[in-house]
């Protein structure tokens, strides 16, 4: 039974996680569209991105403090409430800065998606299948973005914009009502000890460790939002795509994310059933990835559309399969009480690189300067996260007293 249990609730996180990824992507899927009611050119589009970037990134300090103390059944269900009745708040906007406000709030609210999905992980999967079952969670995002702009095109044609919010409200309200009365408890798993060590919040910051998973959230997150939220207008500014061709585009992209996801995470474990230590298996697989960064983003300097979304294609899946082993790497240093606040504090300075390097910025230099710089900015991210991972977090052994 606890086994049979355990994919209903990655089935949950999965849910929950392309939900909160609806919210996401919808905006510059949708921009078209809204520019038609609403100014908005790319400088303040970076804006309102930025808004909802710092919200994010705020509200992860909060919310992997708070999961870690109220549990992942409380914490993970107030985190969809709140950020379902934001999504809705979006159907009823009127300006440019109602916009930034409800990206604002909305981002605050979804920052506790992640950790308390890789808290959940920590409790229902043993170590070696961790990675596996985060790539599937992680899949999620990548199937909001398969389907999304084929499901908002269309809702969009027939019943306008603002109805695209509110499906994503209402799809949210039902992953928190089947979250919140799945009530069993997690079974004891294999690295759990009676005698791990229980650390606060503050002694969670104080560890090198904790800045290694974080400075490599820092410089590899912000590439997953510039895609995320400039490839919509890179298509229809550079490509001249309609939202049609947007439609198809995107499942295309995504799918191959989804590979990458799974795959990542199935990797490593791969290699540690080898016989590999945990500390190897990961890291390589995580070099394996951010290796694929630098040559995915010549995506921008072919003209040949089915080249251009190869390598696109290549950077969303080994950015995915990075994700899968990167969070993983907080359950295998730090005891399962400390997972979601030392996730909490990394993803908030992932939300920090995402506010600099994917929001702000690129609305100037896209401006100015075009797509092709930062597409190349982009490209190294991941190898100097990996510096900073290698040096910081070390052989990734758990702490001990």
């Amino acid at each position: 039974m606890p086994s049979r249990l355990r994919w209903w609730i990655l089935t949950l996180l999965f849910l929950g996680t392309t939900v909160n990824y609806l919210d996401r992507i919808i905006l510059g899927i949708l921009l078209p569209e809204i520019r038609k009611e609403i100014p908005i050119d790319d400088i303040l589009y970076g804006k309102i991105s930025s808004a909802f970037q710092l919200a994010y990134t705020i509200g992860f300090l909060l919310a992997g403090k708070v999961i870690d103390k109220v549990g992942t059944r409380l914490g993970y269900s107030g985190t969809i409430l709140w950020w379902s009745l934001a999504a809705a708040a979006h159907s009823f906007i009127r300006s440019p800065l109602s916009f930034g406000v409800c990206r604002f709030v909305l981002g605050f609210g979804e920052a506790g998606n992640f950790p308390a999905a890789i808290k959940s992980v920590s409790e229902w999967f043993p170590k070696k299948d961790r990675a596996f079952a985060t790539g599937i969670f992680n899949a999620g995002s990548n199937i909001a973005t398969m389907i999304g702009p084929m499901m908002f095109v269309y809702l969009t044609a027939h019943y306008g914009w603002r109805t695209c919010f509110l499906l994503t409200a209402s799809s949210g309200l039902v992953v928190l009502v089947l979250w919140f009365f799945t009530k069993t408890p997690p079974p004891p798993q294999d690295d759990d000890d009676p005698n791990a060590i229980q650390l606060t919040w503050t002694q969670v910051a104080a560890y090198r460790q904790t800045w290694g998973f974080a400075l490599a959230k820092f410089f590899s997150d912000p590439v997953w939002w510039f895609y995320t939220f400039w490839l919509p207008p890179y298509f229809y500014d550079v490509r001249h795509f309609d939202m049609k061709q947007v439609a198809w585009a995107f499942p295309v992209i995504y799918l191959m994310a989804d590979v990458g996801s799974v795959m990542g995470g199935w990797l490593s474990g791969y290699f540690m059933r080898l016989g590999w230590e945990t500390s190897k298996a990961r890291k390589a697989t995580l070099g394996i990835f951010a290796c694929c960064m630098p040559i995915a983003a010549t995506s921008v300097l072919f003209d040949n559309l089915f080249i251009a979304i190869g390598l696109i294609s290549l950077a969303a899946s080994a950015h995915q399969g990075w994700s899968a082993n990167l969070y993983t790497t907080i359950s295998d240093v730090f005891p399962k009480s400390a997972v979601a606040s030392a996730t909490g504090i990394g993803a908030s300075l992932g939300g920090l690189g995402g506010v600099i390097f994917s929001t702000l910025l690129p609305g100037y230099i896209i401006t100015y300067f075009g797509y092709g710089p930062m597409f190349f900015i982009m490209g190294g991210f991941h190898l100097i996260g990996l510096y900073f991972l290698n040096r910081l977090m070390g052989d990734l052994k758990p702490i001990t007293p």
